[in-house]
């Protein structure tokens, strides 16, 4: 039977919605770049549950307007303990722009999908409003936004180095990553009536100070200062090495306090917090989630962002993989935090009650599908270590990747009577699987047989991103030979399956490292295995990322080696087209490419008439 609610079942938006609720005060308001979808994906949603859950009265503004009178930022008048400040679930500059600078014609977080409703670098905006309304009010920034730009940091779209965020945005404190523990903290803090100004032992905080005052250093953390942001801007070299040091630390299990100098600022950024536990990660997905929209946008149309998860579940978080250009690990960490199987079918029950509901679960996964449950054999050993991926170069020894729990819960998933058919949509992670060393192996063929044979919606996500091991070195990706072995194994237990269904790689073009010759050689290697590319992307230098410092200062930080990385528009284009082999508007160019570079000996004339054939 479906759940029907009450406006009351939301977080209020408006003031008429606060007295609904019985509230003449509010103690905290979000102010979200993100239209307001009241689900366990969305961060806004979240820590406003959890604000909700410790007992205090919290709104949400999703998607002020910035351009007027402001009403928007004043409709709730102020709260009474801080506002909050997120840009959304993505960086607001990603979020309009292509990897060309390209202005987006949609926004997937937005009613309708319409793009237009928030401005440029949100979180810098919409912090400065709230600073220049309410002077005296605190203002807390988080996100994914703020989380990445902490730190002196590469801005593609301004093509500059930016300071922290903290700097531009005026912001009082700053919460970094998955921000449920440390906002818990903060609000019995500020509860308690202790300024924000004097909260300087809030692990997963940063904050800037002035140069003279005294910075705060807990007996348990060891401290480390970056090299300062006026000396990033002169050299290239010592921004690289800035990341180094940063990326070790977000990674490490006991962290260093860092610290930066910015003119006559001081930033300071105390170690994140202690690993979350399965008990309290349980607790914030079962939050009383109406998993919907706001009915505010029942006539603007539907929120691409929520139709694509809205019959899915989480059930990990954290990603141990360390990809040179995702975001993923610098935000939620590099272990795996899992829920448990109770908590997990709890929300799929909560799911199969939705009204649209059809029988399909779309997706049990996360930030990669087949991590689940996979966690350290020993994990004193992971308190010394500082690698940056825990499966590249190769899987270590030290990570149990057994597949059993995984395998359990699809079988119990599965079995619920109002589940038709549980599908796999995150991305499977085939280097765990294919693991040579694992004792664990007899668990991987299952889990692959299990997944190929019961749960690939048609098509099954995978990501090589290169086929040169020179660039998938950078990537921190394993060797292309990988992904043809793990090709042949899923075309193989498909046919014997019967089964019409495809692999899909997911590939990427102008990252560090990758020359014209390099993208032909991917063009060729795709191609004898029968791909027509779709599923591709331009590399786009995003804040906080390894392969963003290689691109602005074209030194690898870890070995102070230069690397090539294409810059230009035409480089970039150029390096496209050989996705796109196949179209018509693309042969001559790709012809004259092929030829040129046979003349270097790179490819021979035969490989080239070969390689047309199907074009002529």
């Amino acid at each position: 039977m479906s759940e029907k609610y009450n406006i009351t079942d939301w977080l209020p938006t408006t003031k008429k919605e606060v007295e609904k609720q019985g509230w003449d005060e509010l103690d905290v308001i979000i102010i979200s770049g993100d239209a307001y979808v009241d689900h366990p994906s969305f961060g806004h949603a979240v820590i406003g549950r959890i604000i909700q859950d410790c007992g205090y009265r919290v709104a949400i503004i999703p998607q002020p307007n910035w351009r007027d009178d402001l009403r928007d930022f004043k409709k709730l008048c102020k709260p009474r303990l801080f506002f909050g400040v997120t840009a959304g679930c993505m960086d607001s500059m990603i979020n309009h722009y292509t990897a060309n600078k390209r202005i987006r014609s949609d926004d997937a977080y937005s009613p309708g999908g319409k793009a237009g409703f928030r401005p440029d670098y949100a979180s810098v905006v919409y912090s400065n409003i709230l600073k220049k309304l309410y002077p005296d009010t605190p203002v807390v920034l988080g996100g994914i936004e703020s989380s990445l730009r902490r730190f002196t940091h590469y801005d593609y779209w301004s093509d500059k180095l930016k300071p922290s965020i903290l700097f531009d945005s005026k912001a009082d404190i700053l919460i970094y990553g998955m921000g449920e523990l440390p906002i818990v903290k903060l609000l019995k803090y500020l509860d308690k009536g202790v300024p924000v100004s004097s909260i300087k032992n809030l692990p997963q905080t940063a904050f800037l100070l002035n140069n003279n005052d005294k910075i705060y250093k807990d007996k348990q953390w060891e401290s480390f200062e970056l090299h300062s942001h006026e000396q990033c801007l002169k050299n290239k070299k010592l921004f690289a090495e800035n990341f180094k040091h940063i990326e070790q630390e977000s990674n490490r299990l006991i962290a260093k306090q860092l610290i930066q100098r910015i003119g006559n600022k001081v930033l300071v950024v105390n170690p994140p917090e202690s690993l979350m536990t399965e008990k309290e990660i349980d607790r914030f997905f079962d939050l009383p989630f109406t998993r919907l929209p706001h009915p505010k946008y029942k006539k603007r149309g539907a929120i691409p962002a929520y139709e694509m998860i809205k019959h899915s579940v989480n059930i990990h978080r954290g990603c141990f993989g360390g990809c040179a250009f995702c975001t993923i690990s610098a935000h939620q960490g590099r272990s795996i935090i899992s829920r448990s199987q109770k908590s997990i079918l709890k929300e799929v029950k909560k799911i199969t009650n939705m009204p649209d509901f059809k029988g399909y679960i779309s997706d049990l996964g996360g930030p990669s599908a087949n991590m689940y449950k996979l966690e350290p054999i020993d994990i004193s050993i992971c308190k010394k270590c500082k690698r940056p991926s825990c499966i590249f170069p190769s899987v270590c020894k030290n990570l149990n990747t057994n597949h059993k729990p995984l395998i359990e819960l699809y079988k119990k998933v599965s079995s619920l009577p109002e589940i038709k058919k549980l599908f796999i949509s995150s991305g499977v992670r085939y280097d765990i699987l294919l693991d040579k060393n694992s004792k664990k192996s007899d668990y991987h063929k299952e889990y692959i047989k299990e997944l190929i044979l019961k749960h690939v919606p048609g098509r099954l996500k995978v990501a090589p991103e290169h086929s040169s091991d020179n660039v998938l070195k950078i990537i921190r990706k394993p060797s292309f030979k990988l992904f043809k072995e793990f090709k042949k194994i899923f075309d193989d237990i498909s046919a014997k399956g019967k089964l019409n269904q495809q692999l899909i790689p997911y590939l990427i073009s102008s990252h560090p490292g990758c020359k014209l010759e390099d993208m032909a050689d991917l063009a060729i290697e795709t191609k004898k295995l029968g791909y027509r590319l779709k599923q591709v992307q331009d590399f786009t230098p995003t804040p906080m990322t390894l392969s963003t410092v290689i691109y602005y200062s074209g030194y690898n930080p870890y070995t102070m080696e230069k690397v090539y990385t294409a810059k230009s528009k035409k480089e970039r284009l150029n390096q496209r087209k050989f996705f796109f082999w196949y179209k018509k508007e693309n042969y001559y160019w790709v012809k004259n490419a092929l030829k040129q570079m046979s003349k270097n000996g790179y490819i021979k004339e035969s490989s080239i008439n070969s390689f047309l054939s199907r074009n002529k």
